[in-house]
Order: C-alpha cells, then sequence, then structure tokens
C-alpha cells in the first residue's frame, strides 16, 4: 500500500453521465462508512487516446492510474451497459491491468460493479456480471447487494442484487430514482466495511 490516506476506488466510464451519478451515490455510501472514496475515470478509446489525448482531463473526474487501482482498499467498477457488455473504454483499461495481475496487487480486496441502460432489459444483469469476471481473475472478492435492502424489493426501475444499477430512458433524461440512489449509497456503504474487514484478514496459509 502506498502513504496515502486508505481509500476505495470509484472507477467508472459514463457516457451520458448516468452512471457518473451513481458513481457519486457509491462514494456517498463509501463516506458515509468513514472511509475516503477517490473517484476516478477513463479517457474515451479512439485513435487519439494514445496519441494526443492528455493524461489530466479539461474538465471533471481525473483519469485512473496504475497506481490509484493497485493502492485502493477495495473497488466500485462502473460503466454502461453496450450489447449487454461493459464499454469499450473500460474494457480497454481492464485489458492493460495484466502487471498488476502477474503481482496479485488486488487479490483479497472486495469489489462491487453498477451499470445505467436505457431500456428496463437493456441488459444490465449481463454487463454487471461479465464486469465481475475480470476482477475474480484478479482475485478480488464480489460484494453485491443483499435483500436486506428494502429497496431492493421495492424498486420498479433499476436495482439487482448484483449491484446497483439506473433505467435511464431512451434519451438518457430519466434521474435516478430514490430506490435507485437508496441502493447505490447501499452498496458504497457495504463494499467499505468489506475493505476495513478484509484488510484485518490473515491470508497466510
Amino acid at each position: 500500500m502506498s502513504q496515502t490516506a486508505p481509500y476505495v476506488l470509484v472507477l467508472y466510464y459514463s457516457s451520458h453521465g448516468t452512471t457518473k451519478t451513481l458513481a457519486y451515490a457509491i462514494a456517498q455510501g463509501i463516506e458515509d462508512a468513514g472511509m475516503t472514496a477517490r473517484i476516478r475515470t477513463v479517457p474515451t478509446v479512439a485513435p487519439e487516446t494514445t496519441a494526443s489525448k492528455p493524461a489530466i482531463p479539461d474538465d471533471g473526474d481525473l483519469y485512473c492510474t496504475m497506481d490509484d487501482l493497485k493502492d485502493c482498499m477495495g473497488l466500485a467498477l462502473g460503466s454502461p451497459t453496450h450489447f449487454g457488455n461493459m464499454a469499450a473504454p473500460m474494457k480497454y483499461f481492464w485489458d492493460n491491468t495484466v502487471t498488476l495481475w502477474l503481482a496479485g496487487n488486488l487479490q483479497n480486496k472486495p469489489a462491487s460493479v453498477f451499470t445505467a441502460t436505457g431500456t428496463m432489459h437493456g441488459g444490465q444483469e449481463t454487463t454487471l456480471l461479465t464486469m465481475m469476471l475480470p476482477l475474480m481473475h484478479h482475485g478480488m472478492m464480489i460484494v453485491g447487494i443483499p435483500y436486506g435492502e428494502a429497496a431492493l424489493n421495492r424498486t420498479s426501475r433499476g436495482g439487482t442484487p448484483y449491484g446497483a444499477s439506473h433505467v435511464s430512458g431512451p434519451l438518457h433524461d430519466q434521474a435516478v430514482s430514490d430506490d435507485e440512489r437508496e441502493l447505490a449509497i447501499a452498496q458504497g456503504r457495504r463494499l467499505a466495511i468489506s475493505a476495513k474487514a478484509l484488510a484485518q484478514a490473515n491470508w497466510g496459509r
């Protein structure tokens, strides 16, 4: 771990701003649990991504570095759904984490996932499940949302046991509902509590 204060990383990509809104609700839950949330995003994937785009975006959240990921105590990973899977910019980022995988830097740390779609059945659950796969390959421990959260039984839009989600509508103009926000906050809180507990675990063989 680095010498900075312990933190949970909230890493997202958002094309219309709705996944970003969920990211900030999850960060609120992390902070409510007494931990620092570090919010980061990833650049778009295009020919200029490595050729001419600046290392620091002109506005908004900073781009995630490998050190941001390596030194986190836990991770919340979010992406909009693109054809039932995470968006290309986030997939590109994870395809370049082999060095961390080889070193085992993320092993035994908790992780959770979240997503947003334009339609109710636009692939939220497949996206959440497939986003878990690289995290499991890194040795991370998946944290979902239990049905003890009342909003999970009540929601008529987003929100799944696999992770927080949001239905933004075909024009992506639907605000995050109270239930969707409540579940995102609960997910962040549970992730932070898990991170603190797992940091004390003895993983010796």
